[in-house]
């Protein structure tokens, strides 16, 4: 593949409201923040999304603190350089340690960039397969058992065949009972982004008999040592969710019999590129992975449905309709869900979608530009202060 010098780099700092709260054990959500990161060289452009959000909830890394270290350590390194494939932008970076969402943003702008060079779509450029993929919906917390039950129906009628439901201390067996007896039939997860610890393991194993497709992440955000000793006393499958951050990572814990199911999220692990790995090392040993969200805008969006194309993710992700999250995107593409509960894959070129300048610049809190003749910040008119 012909190398492609990166002339100009962009970074902006957005705010998007969401179409209603979304509630997790470590908060709510009204409005997603996050980073758009673009590259430009060869005449084109590249788009990439960071999913670090505005809160340290999920993960240490915010919206912030990734600006910082794109803006003082990333950006720096690969500006006025040429990159012809992905694992060498990882080398231009290989000193920064962690801040793995900083780095999936910009190199999913690079993948964006050279797949566009070639005239191909991403999809193509990481062998996936297939014109569409199967998705799901994840439902966060609602103020009452009722409410979440009502709202789960609400999302059956309109098309989704798996559900996901967030589930707290608390908020966990009896919301999880509830939906499974107004809906015995519909593919049903938890999720509790790391809200509980092995002294739950008792009320955990209240959901034993639900007949779910998985538990994901109950315990620590960093633990792969004791959900190995909690899968053991479970019939349902556990998923590791923020515990894997690389294929490292995936290894140690089928090894240690931690869990039964890995969710890939390419912002939570670095990017696409170690995405795949987990994908690929997943597949050789017959651990099933699925594609996990981060409330994306579309550029997003399009590149997880890309990767969920990939052969081994056998389980529906959580990659919703454009209208799940947002009521206006930047993107110009409404991702729909089709009848049969998928989304279909962009075919176009990179990753498939037109970023809409205008709705971006509303959404726009900040934005600095980078060129290789100066590789210092270029002021932007009027922006917004975060």
């Amino acid at each position: 593949m012909t190398a492609i010098r990166i002339e100009q780099i962009e970074l902006r700092h957005i705010s998007m409201p969401l179409v209603a709260p979304f509630e997790t054990s470590f908060g709510v959500e009204t409005e997603r923040e996050g980073l758009i990161v673009t590259l430009r060289g060869g005449g084109l452009t590249g788009w990439g999304e960071v999913v670090a959000s505005r809160d340290p909830g999920y993960s240490a890394e915010t919206a912030k603190t990734e600006w910082h270290i794109l803006n003082d350590f990333i950006i720096p390194n690969v500006l006025g350089k040429e990159f012809g494939d992905v694992e060498s932008l990882e080398k231009a970076y290989d000193s920064v340690r962690g801040h793995p969402m900083a780095k999936a943003g910009i190199q999913a702008a690079l993948y964006d960039l050279l797949a566009k060079a070639g005239g191909v779509s991403l999809q193509t450029m990481l062998d996936g397969k297939g014109k569409t993929v199967k998705v799901g919906v994840s439902v966060g917390i609602q103020p009452t058992t009722a409410a979440l039950v009502e709202r789960v129906g609400k999302y059956i009628e309109e098309g989704y065949k798996r559900i996901k439901i967030k589930i707290k201390p608390g908020r966990d067996a009896q919301d999880a009972k509830a939906v499974r007896a107004a809906f015995p039939d519909i593919p049903l997860q938890v999720d509790a982004n790391s809200a509980y610890t092995l002294d739950d393991a008792e009320m955990i194993k209240q959901m034993d008999d639900l007949n779910l497709l998985l538990i994901e992440q109950p315990l620590s955000e960093d633990d792969i040592f004791d959900h190995a000793k909690l899968q053991p006393q479970l019939k349902t499958p556990i998923c590791l969710d923020e515990s894997i951050l690389s294929a490292r990572h995936a290894r140690w814990a089928r090894e240690l019999g931690a869990c039964k199911i890995i969710n890939i999220k390419a912002g939570r692990v670095g990017g696409l590129r170690e995405a795949i790995r987990i994908h690929d090392y997943c597949a050789g040993v017959g651990v099933p992975v699925w594609c996990g969200g981060m409330l994306e805008t579309g550029i997003g969006r399009a590149a997880n449905l890309a990767l969920a194309s990939l052969p081994n993710f056998t389980l529906p992700g959580d990659i919703s309709a454009t209208k799940r999250y947002w009521k206006e995107d930047i993107v110009a593409e409404e991702f729909m869900l089709n009848d049969d509960g998928t989304i279909t894959v962009p075919a176009g070129p990179g990753i498939g979608v037109t970023v809409r300048e205008g709705a971006l610049e509303k959404a726009t809190l900040r934005k600095e530009a980078y060129r290789a003749e100066s590789k210092r910040p270029i002021a932007f008119p009027g922006q917004k202060k975060t």
